[in-house]
This record gives C-alpha cells, sequence and structure tokens, in this order.
C-alpha cells in the first residue's frame, strides 16, 4: 500500500529525466493532474493528459527538454502525510530567488507561490520543483 502517492509522483519524474524518457505513465488521481497542468503551465512538462485503458485510468507526461537537458532539474517534497508544511501568504517561500516555483495547496486549488502571494493566499506547501 502507498502511504505518499504524490511523493512517487515526483520520483517517477525524477527517475524518468534521469533515464531522458519521452514520457512516464502514472496511476491517475485529480491532485497529480493538477500538479501535473501545473508543471506544464511552467513548462516542466510538455504534455498531460489522461488515459482510460481498462480498469484504472492512468496519467501520462510528455516529459520537456531544452538543448538535450532536463527542464525538470530538481524536485523535491515539502509537506509529507507525517509532518504537513503551512506557510501564510506574506511567509511564502522563494525557489531559487523565484527562478523556481514552489506548488501551494490552498483553499482556490493548486497554484504556484509566486500565484499565490500575488492573490494573498496561504496554504500547504506540495513540493519545490526548479
Amino acid at each position: 500500500m502507498m502511504t505518499d502517492p504524490i511523493s512517487d509522483m515526483l520520483t517517477r519524474l525524477r527517475n524518468a529525466f534521469a533515464v531522458r524518457k519521452r514520457e512516464v505513465v502514472l496511476p491517475y488521481s485529480n491532485v497529480k493532474f493538477a500538479i501535473a497542468k501545473i508543471l506544464e503551465k511552467e513548462g516542466y512538462v510538455s504534455g498531460v493528459e489522461k488515459v482510460t485503458q481498462g480498469k484504472f485510468p492512468s496519467l501520462k507526461m510528455s516529459l520537456a527538454y531544452r538543448d538535450g537537458e532536463p527542464a525538470l532539474l530538481e524536485v523535491h517534497r515539502v509537506s509529507t502525510p507525517g509532518h504537513r508544511v503551512y506557510t501564510k501568504c506574506t511567509e511564502m517561500p522563494r525557489v531559487k530567488s523565484d527562478m523556481g516555483i514552489a506548488i501551494i495547496s490552498t483553499p482556490n486549488g493548486l497554484m504556484t507561490n509566486k500565484e499565490a502571494r500575488s492573490r494573498k493566499l496561504g496554504g500547504e506547501v506540495i513540493c519545490e520543483v526548479s
């Protein structure tokens, strides 16, 4: 039984980029899909789609590369099931001097740290990506 599916997703992405895969397929959930859409919007992933084959749907992500190098260099989980990390809008984390992003779960849904800061929303820090 998997206790942290978001960490599993981030690890699969990290591993796929390490071996230069073109795409990665993982089990689907609405939260993972929302995270993948944010990564697509920010340019770390080139495509995201829900694939329904058989009994369970899957999430298919096409990985992005810039000049042969992975677009996603670092990704790590901040808030885990055993240790939740929350932040106010005034204390929003800055990843790599705002060159990277943090994905925040706010009352208005998942968004980047920059978007949450501009909307003056706080929330749970899901992960940091650069």
